[in-house]
């Protein structure tokens, strides 16, 4: 009996996903200026219309229009026809300075280390299914979605739009392991002249088959644009706003979720730096081979810099005694948060590239804690 799972992804054009690319260049602008500031920047968009709201305190002088306008144009949202261009958008900034009552919990001080900027929980996990220590129904939505962006960015199908999602439904053993890919749902925004029989031909041979290639496929279901027509998408057919795609920034809901979303939000908000730090721990226990399988709970309260409960748990795929696990973890990774930051170099503009296609496993330099650099320590215990 085979058990059926599905993750989904979208394109950096899905209206959240324009949101939460707005709201991370903003970070990275404020941050090239000024690595110590802090940023909540969220965003809301609609038919030719961004709006900016949040808290940021820095000594950076940023241009927000131009930073908007660049990243809706990256985007490719560059023709009127879209309903949503750089070129009509109209930028609404509502910026102010962070709550004195939060920076006085979360600044260092001579006296005082950094603290939680918030209360929360966070989670991060691995499994060895992939070779991203990935769930392989979310790294292959992601990989979908990227494909698709990529053959409308470099013309290899013309006239599609930037809108875009993906689902994948992979079934899975007995034994928990990938058997075969179910299903795959796929819809591209797209130029009015498209024959719908016609896309569903070239998003087949230049989107799908080139990610599925290698695995089973035979009996796969495939529903390309099901709707049948996908002309108006992204901010001009559905308003987007910051953080309204949590479980497709992680883990495709295959593991579990603390709540907090990660884009426009510096390191000191450990929503996002924990979330980071959990992933990195729980890759390189399950890429040492001590697990197949690893989730970590980190929580913390506001302004304080030890976290207030730390859980691991590998599901009984572990291969050593989980209180050495806890140890080792323990003894070589420091959770506060100033260190979390120190640890990962999460001070640097580097954000604006995680707001698509997923915030782990990614094969980027800058993404810090996908690294496997800490797995001999945990090797050592075998």
């Amino acid at each position: 009996m085979f058990r059926l799972f599905s993750s989904e992804s979208v394109t950096e054009g899905h209206p959240d996903k324009v949101a939460d690319y707005i709201s991370d260049s903003v970070l990275d602008a404020v941050l090239t200026q000024d690595p110590e500031a802090r940023v909540a920047c969220e965003t809301a968009v609609t038919t030719d219309y961004a709006l900016l709201f949040g808290e940021i305190t820095s000594k950076a002088k940023i241009d927000f229009e131009s930073v908007v306008k660049e990243a809706i144009t990256h985007i490719g949202y560059n023709k009127k026809e879209y309903g949503y261009n750089a070129e009509d958008v109209v930028i609404d900034v509502r910026i102010k300075p962070q709550s004195p009552d939060i920076a006085l919990g979360v600044d260092e001080h001579e006296t005082k280390e950094q603290g939680a900027g918030d209360q929360g929980l966070m989670f991060g996990y691995a499994t060895n299914e992939t070779i991203s220590l990935m769930p392989l129904p979310i790294y292959l939505a992601h990989r979908l979605a990227e494909r698709l962006s990529y053959v409308r960015k470099n013309h290899i199908i013309e006239g599609l739009r930037p809108d875009g999602k993906t689902q994948v439904t992979v079934a899975y053993n007995e034994k928990n392991q990938p058997a075969f890919i179910h299903t795959v749902v796929l819809s591209t925004q797209h130029d009015e002249f498209w024959n719908q029989e016609d896309l569903k031909k070239a998003v087949m041979k230049h989107v799908i088959q080139p990610v599925l290639s290698g695995y089973d496929t035979k009996d796969t279901i495939y529903k390309i644009n099901p709707t049948g027509r996908f002309v108006i998408g992204g901010p001009h057919g559905d308003a987007g706003l910051t953080g309204r795609k949590i479980i497709v920034d992680t883990y495709g809901g295959y593991a579990r979720h603390g709540g907090g979303a990660f884009s426009g939000k510096d390191a000191s908000k450990v929503d996002r730096s924990a979330a980071y730090m959990a992933r990195y721990i729980a890759k390189n226990i399950v890429g040492s081979g001590i697990a197949d399988q690893c989730e970590i709970q980190i929580a913390y309260a506001i302004g304080v810099a030890e976290p207030v409960s730390l859980l691991i748990n590998t599901f009984g795929t572990e291969r050593v005694a989980l209180d050495l696990i806890y140890d080792t973890v323990n003894k070589h990774f420091d959770l506060r948060p100033a260190q979390i930051i120190k640890t990962l170099d999460l001070k640097r503009p580097i954000f604006k590239k995680t707001s698509s296609y997923g915030h782990f496993g990614r094969n980027d330099e800058d993404f810090t804690w996908e690294k496997l650099d800490k797995i001999a320590i945990f090797r050592n215990l075998l």
